[in-house]
Formats: structure tokens, C-alpha cells, sequence
């Protein structure tokens, strides 16, 4: 069966030998080309200025699309510039303050140094026993005593709750908060 489909295709369709390729009488020889005929130059001209209306009319205009987002996207490189700018003049200003801290905690360290250097307990206790009359007490006029507390509770607000229900004492705590 499969030799008589060959051979169908074969005579049938004029293929070569029952391959996809034609016979080769189904080729044929080109045509000869006609000899061209000279165009007038009007017409050319004619042809030049139909291909320079169409190319004017072809133009692609801007989308406005495009010119609203080069406008946004300006607008955004500015912010960015100014924000780059703020951050620059807040990074010099933290240095600037960090370095007047430190100088500051230095200053207050030297004061309280010279503040205790000041203090001589030798003085105040010859002041206390000379002009006040102070002396130091006795071993038996020290008595330890010995307290222990008692457990106590405080209630910070009473009866404010029955008074405010779920959201309204919602809203209420936080008010309170940020006063």
C-alpha cells in the first residue's frame, strides 16, 4: 500500500521520486524583464514631495504620557537632591553637637573633680565639733532597729471603669496617654 501511495505521488503530482521536492519540469525558466521605461522628472518630483508629506504627517508626536512622567521624574531627582542636601546639613550638625557633648562631659568631669577637691571632711568635722558642738557617738548609743513592711495596695483609680465601657475606655487610655 505504501508503494502504490509512492507511486500516486510520484505520476500523480509530479514529485521527484516521491520525495516533497517537484519534478524538475515543474521549474520554470524566469521571464525575460521588460526594459525599463524612462519616468518624466515631473513625476519624480511629484513622487519626492508625496514621500516628504508623508513623512511630516508620520511624524510621531509626545505622548503626553511621556511628558508628564519626565516632569515627574524631574520632580523626583529635585526631592532627592533637597533631601540629599538636608541629610548632608543634619549629618555636619550631629558631628558639630557630638563633638560640643564630648566637650561638655569633659568640662563637667574637670568641675566635678574641683568640686570634691573643694569638700575637706577634716573641716567640716573640726566645724561640727568646734562651733556646733557635734561629737562622734558611741558605740552604745547606736541602736539597729529592725523594720519590716507591711504588704499594702493602692488602687490608682476607683469605680472609673464601671463608668466607661470597651471602646470609650479604649479611647480614654489613650488620651490619657498622650497628654
Amino acid at each position: 500500500m505504501a508503494a502504490e501511495a509512492a507511486r500516486v505521488l510520484d505520476y500523480e503530482d509530479r514529485y521527484f521520486y516521491g520525495s516533497a521536492a517537484p519534478a524538475r519540469e515543474v521549474y520554470k525558466e524566469p521571464a525575460p524583464r521588460p526594459a525599463e521605461v524612462p519616468i518624466p522628472e515631473e513625476w519624480i518630483r511629484q513622487r519626492q514631495k508625496a514621500k516628504e508629506a508623508a513623512a511630516v504627517k508620520s511624524a510621531p508626536g509626545i505622548s503626553l504620557f511621556a511628558v508628564f512622567g519626565s516632569i515627574i521624574a524631574a520632580a523626583l531627582m529635585v526631592f532627592v537632591m533637597l533631601a540629599q542636601i538636608s541629610y548632608n546639613e543634619t549629618a555636619a550638625e550631629t558631628v558639630r553637637l557630638n563633638a560640643q557633648l564630648q566637650a561638655l562631659t569633659e568640662k563637667q568631669k574637670r568641675l566635678e573633680i574641683t568640686y570634691e577637691s573643694v569638700i575637706d571632711l577634716e573641716e567640716i568635722e573640726r566645724y561640727a565639733r568646734d562651733v556646733l558642738g557635734m561629737a562622734k557617738p558611741d558605740t552604745d548609743q547606736i541602736v539597729i532597729i529592725q523594720y519590716i513592711p507591711e504588704d499594702r495596695a493602692e488602687v490608682i483609680s476607683e469605680g472609673a471603669e464601671s463608668e466607661l465601657d470597651g471602646f470609650a475606655a479604649f479611647i480614654s487610655s489613650l488620651m490619657e496617654y498622650f497628654k
